[in-house]
């Protein structure tokens, strides 16, 4: 594991390094790779972890293109030093979709979530009317679609969490729309023989963002911890990254292959947040109560296909406190994970 003490640019480039199995797999990926969204949360990490798998897989050969409104200037020429071709587009327009590069494996990260209380709208726009813009124009590639947690029900943490195998039961027009978007590439994979992968993913974390940059900055101001969530599952953002990339061999048809994607461990937020304040220094105080279930996934499946996290939730918390009393970078983009109600 390494050590991220350089700031911003080590983080980055750890959060984009492809692991061996991944390089592997990358040599037999079918043509090229377009990563949509790519200007987003998680987008740079993927987009620049798929190129370097691809260099180190000696397929020079194959294009990585990082398609976003491109909004962060620097985010774009950081793709573009390292070899990602990034493409201007508004994916909300079909015909900027229609004019989209041709590619063999597609990773679609667009979503939308906060602000949708206000402007559900948005969310079924983006969520579910875009996707099948892009099942419509990348009709037969391997399509990797980031979907969420959010979209089964509350289970007490006894159970271990959500399958895949368990019937989603969404709450609120966020989780209701990416089940959407869950649907319309079921049906691409049912009626043109897409390939598809579902990813449910549960609140990957890196110093930036997170429940535990959430959890920290709530610590540091002297403020209470919301304990409505109950508890709640945390993964490592590099990790995240490279599961996304390893599932291009998995996506199916005409059944499109679902994943649980996150840690291995059930975290309650009274014990996460005590731990953080150990690190921090500072004294914990919490309000509301404990409820007796929580929005939680069992990610075995992803565990056993492509080995746990190579960081432990014990060296998440310490990275995330080293990296806020140290004056890190933090993003302005609070998860909301204490919501109970879809509402966000």
């Amino acid at each position: 594991m390494k050590e991220i003490r350089s700031g911003v640019p080590d983080l980055e480039e750890e959060l984009g390094r492809p692991g061996p199995a991944l390089v592997a797999e990358a040599a037999d990926w079918p043509g090229d790779v377009v990563v949509l969204g790519a200007g987003g949360k998680t987008g740079a990490g993927i987009a620049s972890m798929a190129r370097r798998a691809l260099d180190a897989a000696g397929r020079e050969d194959v294009q990585v293109l990082a398609v976003s409104r491109w909004t962060d200037a620097r985010g774009r020429a950081g793709l573009e030093k390292l070899g990602v071709r990034t493409v201007v587009a508004d994916l909300s327009d079909p015909a900027a979709v229609d004019a989209l590069p041709d590619a063999a494996v597609v990773i679609h990260l667009v979503g939308a979530k906060f602000g949708t209380a206000s402007a559900p709208e948005q969310a079924w726009m983006t969520n579910t009317v875009l996707p099948v813009f892009v099942a419509r124009r990348y009709r037969g590639a391997h399509v990797v679609a980031l979907s969420t947690g959010n979209v089964y029900g509350m289970t007490a943490p006894v159970t271990g969490g959500s399958r895949e195998t368990d019937e989603p039961r969404p709450v609120g027009d966020y989780a209701v729309t990416c089940r959407g978007r869950e649907q319309v590439f079921t049906h691409a994979a049912r009626t043109e023989d897409t390939p598809v992968a579902l990813i449910r993913l549960n609140y990957a974390v890196e110093p930036r963002y997170g429940v535990l940059a959430d959890l920290a900055r709530t610590l540091l101001a002297g403020n209470p911890v919301d304990l409505g969530a109950g508890a709640v599952n945390v993964v490592w953002q590099r990790y995240a990254n490279e599961v996304v990339m390893r599932t291009v061999g998995h996506a199916a048809a005409p059944e499109p292959f679902v994943l649980n994607l996150t840690g291995p461990e059930t975290a309650g937020v009274r014990a996460l947040a005590t731990r953080l304040a150990h690190h921090l220094d500072v004294l914990p105080e919490f309000t509301g109560e404990e409820p007796a279930t929580s929005l939680l996934a069992d990610a075995t499946l992803c565990h056993t296909l492509f080995g746990y996290p190579d960081r432990t939730l014990g060296q998440l918390v310490e990275l995330q406190a080293r990296w806020i009393t140290e004056g890190g970078e933090l993003w302005d983009k609070p998860t909301k994970f204490e919501r109970r109600d879809g509402s966000f």
